[in-house]
């Protein structure tokens, strides 16, 4: 009697060690997909829904057997809810750690130099999975949820990439970027070379955009910048086209005219002296640095040559020959009188 139950309890635990064995062996085989998925877990499902909404999916097999092993181990209700980047080869039980361990996908999203406001706005609608709680403000209304009232928005975000979660505001996005142009704006003005023209690091942030939309070549860019600092100087015009066309807005043809340089916007530099009231776009950082460390040079005027690069000149005379030379009578983006 005695040996019979021994036998019968062997047999048993050799029976359980092979469900555990092949329970092991199913949550550690690959899931079934072909390619990377990016899959959700929910805010406030259970991990029992989560697995059904996978197995519909095609993603897992044995939904069941994994809630199970979940609960054994005490992390049924430990789940985070987001997106996640299910990649060939990875297990039920790689899967279900990193929803336990909240590994949620981050997107990205980049602005880029030299971008107005109103082409990161358009980038910014059709960020995926992005809540586009900006959609119906209008740019004012954008920057008091920012908490910066009265402030124009142009130029107020640094050109980087953002990460961000799946249903987070694009404000957060919009926040985070602002914030860090305040911060090295802040550390770039502090480290700024002696004597420039400007009061404030607001008008450093004005000619930092300015250098970005005129510049071809990053490497010319500390010479434009002393170019329009040395005008600012002289109290000379700063006569460069990107403030003209800034100005005219969906007017702007897409060729200057004449007209539209006798145009009196606030920002149009053939006409009024100084900086424009406000920032033309999203300056880097390479043309910040330009702007509070302009080259040294003796260069009033430059004209670009056509590929890419400019020609600077000390006076007007080499400026209109240079002028003639690369534009063929046409006219310089920084520096001919209208």
């Amino acid at each position: 009697m005695i040996r019979a139950l021994m036998i019968a309890v062997m047999v048993g635990l050799l029976s359980l060690s092979a469900v555990i064995g092949w329970c092991v062996w199913a949550l550690t085989q690959p899931l079934p997909i072909d390619g990377e998925r990016i899959v959700e877990v929910q805010r406030g499902a259970s991990l029992a829904r989560t697995l059904r909404a996978l197995e519909s999916e095609g993603v897992l097999e044995r939904p069941e057997l994994l809630r199970s092993w979940a609960r054994i181990h005490g992390s049924a209700g430990a789940i985070h809810a987001g997106e996640y980047r299910l990649q060939p080869g990875m297990t039920p039980l790689a899967m279900l750690d990193d929803f336990v361990a909240g590994r949620v996908m981050r997107r990205h999203f980049t602005l880029v130099e030299g971008w107005r406001f109103s082409e990161l706005r358009e980038a910014l609608a059709t960020a995926p999975r992005l809540r586009h709680d900006t959609a119906d403000l209008s740019d004012a209304e954008i920057m008091v949820h920012l908490g910066r009232p009265e402030v124009a928005p142009e130029g107020r975000f640094f050109p980087d990439t953002y990460d961000y979660l799946a249903g987070q505001s694009d404000l957060a996005v919009l926040r985070r970027a602002m914030l860090r142009m305040d911060q090295i704006l802040a550390r770039e003005w502090q480290g700024r070379s002696f004597g420039l023209p400007y009061e404030t690091p607001d008008e450093v942030l004005v000619m930092a955009s300015v250098v970005e939309k005129e510049t071809g070549l990053p490497s010319e860019r500390p010479k434009v910048a002393a170019v329009f600092v040395r005008r600012l100087e002289r109290r000379m015009r700063l006569q460069t086209d990107p403030t003209v066309i800034y100005g005219l807005g969906e007017e702007f043809g897409g060729t200057l005219t004449r007209a539209d340089l006798r145009r009196d916007t606030p920002w149009n530099t053939y006409v009024h002296h100084g900086l424009p009231p406000t920032p033309i776009a999203m300056p880097g950082l390479a043309s910040i640095q330009a702007a509070l460390h302009p080259a040294e040079t003796d260069a009033l005027y430059f004209v670009a040559r056509g590929d890419g690069s400019s020609h600077f000149s000390p006076n007007l005379e080499e400026h209109n020959a240079a002028v003639r030379r690369y534009l063929r009578g046409g006219r310089n983006p920084a520096g001919e009188a209208p």
